[in-house]
């Protein structure tokens, strides 16, 4: 069966970060489609200024949705991870006409977690020294507290500080986008739809302790990777894109 895919990136990153996840994707789904939507202040918007609440941003984002031209009669699926997937929560709720199915990869809800599940100290602690940095020398410092492929690291880095410099995320919308995240404390309830929970056990940046309370209070299965980090599109492209194509087959 086709469908049509939206996906939904996090903190400061944007739809070319998604990399080989989108190779996956089309693999796994070859007849479907592939839409990426970019967040205020970042990718093909990284001029706006960023609201500082996930409302805001969701008006935003659904404004781009509507002028995306899906195929027809397809269902729709919503892919996020982290603070997109704070994001794809708030829209779901308010407009759950829009998709079919919810993937939500290692995002975070403050109705359901403490604020230290959701940035870790340790992560804060080397995240606040990515100010100071730029180019290939930052994007390697994230990539240290969101990816444990630690081979990946020069490669990645590299295509990132590509990215980076194309289209630069300001100081001002890095800590807007980090407001809205920390300030999303809307009591999310379970999607009126089918939802997948997707999370990496040794993330290191948001505990996957976040994602068991989500799956917990919504009384669904959260499907761990046991070794994968944060950015789990990063670490584990196929394995998402595996477990999207069990997930779509079961029902």
């Amino acid at each position: 069966m086709a469908y049509s895919f939206v996906l939904l990136r996090g903190l400061v990153r944007e739809a070319a970060h998604w990399g080989e996840f989108l190779d996956q994707m089309q693999e796994h789904f070859p007849d479907s489609s592939l839409a990426c939507l970019d967040l205020p202040g970042a990718g093909a918007h990284y001029l706006k200024r960023c609201p500082t609440s996930i409302a805001e941003i969701v008006r935003f984002m659904r404004a781009e949705f509507r002028r995306l031209d899906l195929p027809k009669n397809r269902p729709v699926v919503l892919v996020a991870t982290s603070l997109g997937g704070m994001i794809s929560a708030q829209w779901v709720q308010d407009f759950p006409e829009d998709f079919h199915v919810s993937v939500f990869i290692n995002t975070s809800y403050g109705s359901y977690s403490p604020f230290w599940q959701r940035l870790q100290p340790r992560a804060l602690k080397q995240l606040s020294k990515v100010f100071v940095l730029k180019g290939f020398s930052k994007e390697h410092r994230i990539l240290e507290v969101v990816s444990n492929r630690p081979e990946l690291y020069p490669k990645i880095a590299a295509a990132w500080a590509e990215i980076g410099s194309q289209r630069p995320v300001s100081a001002e919308n890095t800590i807007r986008q980090l407001v809205a995240a920390a300030r999303f404390k809307t009591n999310i309830k379970k999607p009126p739809m089918k939802v997948l929970l997707l999370a990496s056990t040794q993330d290191r940046m948001v505990s996957v302790e976040c994602s068991r309370a989500i799956a917990r209070a919504w009384g669904v299965p959260a499907v761990e990777h046991p070794t994968a980090g944060h950015d789990l599109p990063t670490d584990e492209p196929r394995w998402i894109a595996e477990q999207i194509q069990r997930f779509m087959k079961s029902f």
